[in-house]
């Protein structure tokens, strides 16, 4: 095995006789080294996207979301209030009363979510970070905070106090309706601000103080939709869940952030497979190169061939000779590959080389995993491509 491993090293390293071999040579690895660094860079570029898109789901979201195992909402008692405030690694949890409503604003009407929240929800989220007109509600007023594609879908400024919105919820209950009027719970509200996060967000919710939505959905009052917490810095995520589930059995159900995001995580994952997928292939594309120089090689090589088989070496031998330069050739670009694509991710993200607007830099991301994955999928093809390409070796060829 040393034998062979000294020969393909003296064959990679030193140039070939023939001009045209060298330069198909030198193709074959730059086109390996140029792939390598373009896997890397699209997949640090991926990764930078997640990591921007949730971003802003984590200003809004919770670490952890208690819901209702079954309905739209449940019962929190004094003594549950008291034992989830008690469970370790819990910081800081909100009450809050959401339900699809009607808004109507100067003759214009929409569906939208209606969020009512306590006053210890600013410190669950950082929600009152995204407002980018006007200010967060003051508690136990009739003001609201809307999303920014609602305001303006409806035409509705903030503070205008001539027109006011008007949210509207279905009354519960059987039968036949006799009036309008008498079919819908109402509220007057001001506009006190606008929020702006992403476009399913800013379309979808409006928030209020939870006495609002109690009062419009006719809740009673430690009735509740559902609990959001925030968890202490070095908290355990399924620890704090096992116990809030001890705590109120089986009537909840406990969501973390992934969880409560799974079709936006899904989504992600999809698109950085497909990416990673079609990038694999620009990948086997350039090991044909390398197939053809190893091809063109044992040919030129030939007369070589023939000495090393006089002096005892096997056709096992001589196959193993060029499938370890092949492999050397492909480990050696998918290192150097490599080393281009983070030392280009770091540039990015040190100097902004490519921005998104003039104040926005195209995020990226650089994570060992993504290194390893591009190593891993180089050394696989490249292996399997010197294995190819040295199989074309006979003991015909070699005796001849």
């Amino acid at each position: 095995m040393n034998f062979a491993l000294y020969i393909a090293k003296r064959y990679l390293f030193t140039k070939s006789s023939s001009n045209a071999i060298n330069i198909m040579t030198i193709i074959a690895a730059s086109g390996v080294i140029i792939a390598a660094a373009a896997l890397f860079i699209v997949l640090s570029g991926f990764a930078g996207l997640k990591d921007f898109s949730l971003g802003f789901s984590s200003v809004v979201d919770p670490d952890l979301k208690i819901l209702p195992a079954q309905g739209k909402s449940f019962l929190l008692t004094e003594t549950d209030s008291t034992s989830l405030s008690k469970i370790e690694g819990v910081s800081k949890f909100s009450k809050v009363i959401e339900e699809r409503v009607f808004v109507e604003f100067d003759n214009k009407n929409l569906i939208c979510t209606l969020k009512g929240v306590d006053d210890n929800y600013l410190n669950v989220t950082q929600m009152d970070s995204m407002i980018t007109q006007g200010s967060w509600f003051t508690s136990g007023s009739g003001q609201i905070v809307s999303g920014w594609g609602i305001a303006r879908n409806l035409s509705m400024g903030v503070l205008d106090y001539g027109k006011t919105p008007k949210i509207y919820v279905p009354k519960p209950g059987k039968g036949q309706i006799s009036s309008v009027k008498g079919a819908f719970n109402t509220m007057t509200a001001v506009n006190i601000g606008v929020f702006q996060i992403n476009e399913d967000l800013d379309n979808t919710y409006v928030f209020t103080d939870i006495v609002n939505a109690e009062y419009l959905l006719k809740y009673k009052p430690n009735q509740i939709s559902s609990i959001e917490l925030k968890l202490k810095p070095n908290a355990d995520e399924s620890q704090v869940t096992e116990a809030v589930l001890k705590t109120f059995g089986n009537k909840v159900m406990v969501k973390n952030r992934a969880q409560l995001n799974d079709a936006l995580y899904k989504m992600l994952n999809t698109e950085n497979l497909a990416v990673y997928l079609i990038f694999t292939l620009v990948i086997i594309i350039a090991l044909f190169n390398v197939i053809g120089a190893l091809i063109m090689m044992i040919l030129d090589k030939k007369g070589s061939l023939h000495t090393l088989f006089n002096l005892g070496a096997t056709t096992k031998d001589i196959k193993r000779i060029f499938f370890l330069q092949g492999s050397l050739m492909t480990i050696f670009g998918g290192i150097i590959g490599l080393t281009l694509g983070v030392v280009i991710v770091f540039l990015q993200q040190k100097f902004s080389l490519v921005m998104l607007t003039t104040s926005l830099p195209y995020p990226v991301t650089l994570e060992f995993m993504n290194a390893l994955i591009v190593l891993v999928t180089i050394v696989i093809l490249g292996i399997l491509a010197s294995k190819i390409a040295s199989g074309r070796i006979s003991e015909r060829l070699v005796e001849s």
